[in-house]
């Protein structure tokens, strides 16, 4: 990967920071996105600090709900290098709660940042690497992508359509030297649980004991990062079982639906 440019999405935490941590060990370029500026300032320095010099890291806020803002940010980044060679759609939220108790409002903020704010910024992209006849585009999908389970309608719903609008530009794009891998982690230990949305939109604010029990995080984006050097189209990531429910789906749907009820 090096010299390479990587655009690194919810890069402010989780297995975005982590992610964007092996790439600099990798001598990679950097692009830096999430919210928070400051907490994507101290990704930067760890990035720097792992070995990249202080004009490979493009530390770049963005929401990527803000459509209009992503042509703009896709022009920072080719100004400051000249390409974009993967990009990570790594941004997202989650969700603990039942579809009785849930807003509307929570569904749409789900499927504004886990879905359309992904193919948003894919789409403010691809023309760049479709001129080249390359590029990666990946993204964060889940288990949940392919699993439907109790407390995350909204979230399950919104990784299903992510991993079906990513197959699907694979299909299309594949040919022309742009290709597209969907990353698919089961537990992972990051705080995802307690950043996802409870039913009236405030912060869960609990670790489950499912993603206490996780994958470590580094451990995740070895995997992920190794995936990516591969242009993997499908990269599982996790140790538990919930992995296993990737198997199952496919050979025993209804074997998975009983267990999966069981949880509620």
């Amino acid at each position: 990967m090096s010299g390479q440019t990587v655009w690194i999405t919810g890069a402010s935490a989780g297995i975005g920071e982590a992610l964007a941590v092996r790439f600099a060990q990798d001598s990679a370029r950097l692009v830096l996105s999430a919210r928070r500026k400051s907490e994507l300032e101290r990704v930067a320095r760890r990035c720097r600090d792992a070995g990249l010099a202080a004009d490979e890291v493009l530390v770049l806020p963005l929401d990527v709900t803000d459509w209009a803002s992503l042509p703009g940010a896709v022009q920072t980044v080719l100004d400051a290098f000249g390409a974009i060679d993967i990009l990570v759609n790594n941004a997202g939220v989650s969700q603990r709660s039942l579809c009785k108790d849930t807003d509307m409002a929570v569904y749409q903020k789900l499927m504004d940042v886990d879905v359309m704010g992904q193919i948003a910024l894919t789409k403010a992209v691809l023309p760049h690497m479709l001129e080249r006849g390359a590029g990666h585009l990946a993204v964060t999908s889940s288990v949940a992508g392919k699993v439907g389970v109790p407390l995350r309608t909204g979230y399950c719903a919104a990784k299903h359509a992510v991993m079906g609008f990513f197959d699907a530009l694979r299909a299309e794009v594949e040919g022309q030297g742009v290709h597209v891998s969907t990353i698919t982690p089961g537990f992972i230990r990051t705080d995802i649980s307690r950043n996802a949305l409870a039913g009236d939109g405030s912060a869960f604010g609990e670790e489950d004991e499912d993603i206490a029990g996780g994958m470590d995080v580094n451990e995740c984006a070895e995997v992920v990062f190794k995936g990516l050097q591969a242009k993997k189209r499908e990269i599982p990531v996790g140790k538990g079982k919930e992995m296993a429910a990737l198997w199952l789906k496919r050979i025993s749907p209804d074997a998975l639906f009983r267990i999966t009820r069981a949880r509620s």
